[in-house]
């Protein structure tokens, strides 16, 4: 018969406290080999030693619970590969926090911001068709995916910068924040009203003038682009002109093929 482990016994072997034990028996994450019916006494086995010790380390990285309890699911290789994955998004998202904590500091400092070349255009009316969704920094990637094959569908597109996808922000989109966003595409004025029910708005906008500040991939991320976005409010304040409308983003081209100093996007503001 193989060998039971008190509580205490396992709590000593794996480094693991009593209470975390508990914690992850509720979760459904490390149960007990035994739970003794009258005394309520919870006993392991030595074959459950390396999985606790495991995950012990897996939770002093800060490896979310529901994530540990995934990667025990595959094998060595795919569970080495899910957390690489892991560290990766940690690492991309110390990396924004770096930059916006340069971007702040440079701020509180008073120092002199990058300077962008300012472009302005005018655009003649267009009808668009769009898609308004509260979604937070989480949520972005899949409202994107769903959103541009459902408005590819509405309508015939335009040619040229006329025609290009935009985004609108309406709110900051953070961790704790939900925007609104809503993605557009310009069509053709004669295209059919989309399905009546659906969440899909069609619009006519007004002929306007936008100033806009070009970036390319490695510039329009976030934070990265937080500087242009105060430029473009800078140079619309210092040449007395007002906005028609919040701050967007005109997607000039594929992010997923692009290189790092290919240009990707245009900031934009709206003017009367």
């Amino acid at each position: 018969m193989t060998a039971e482990l008190s509580i205490g016994e396992f709590s000593q072997r794996t480094r693991l406290s009593a209470k975390a034990l508990r914690l992850y028996d509720e979760l459904d994450l490390l149960r007990p080999a035994r739970v003794d019916p009258d005394s309520g006494y919870r006993y392991y086995s030595e074959a459950q030693v390396e999985p606790a010790r495991l995950i012990g380390l897996l939770r002093r990285v800060e490896l979310p619970l529901a994530r540990i309890r995934a990667l025990l699911l595959l094998d060595g290789a795919a569970a080495a590969d899910e957390l690489a994955g892991w560290w990766a998004e940690g690492e991309q998202v110390h990396a924004d926090s770096r930059g916006l904590v340069f971007y702040l500091q440079a701020r509180l400092r008073g120092e002199e911001l990058p300077v962008y070349d300012v472009q302005l255009r005018h655009l003649p009316e267009r009808t668009l068709v769009s898609i308004n969704r509260h979604v937070d920094a989480s949520g972005t990637d899949a409202f994107f995916g769903e959103a541009f094959i459902r408005l590819r569908s509405a309508g015939t597109g335009l040619q040229g910068i006329e025609g290009v996808p935009l985004l609108v922000f309406y709110g900051e989109v953070s961790t704790d924040s939900d925007g609104p966003i809503e993605l557009c595409r310009p069509i053709d004025a004669g295209a059919a009203d989309p399905e009546p029910g659906a969440d899909i708005q069609r619009r006519v906008e007004p002929a306007h003038e936008e100033a806009y500040i070009r970036l390319t991939l490695k510039e329009m991320g976030w934070p990265a682009l937080l500087p242009a976005c105060d430029a473009l409010e800078r140079w619309t304040r210092e040449h007395g002109r007002q906005p028609a409308g919040p701050l967007r983003q005109l997607l000039i081209a594929d992010q997923r093929t692009a290189a790092a100093d290919t240009p990707v996007c245009d900031v934009s503001m709206p003017l009367r």
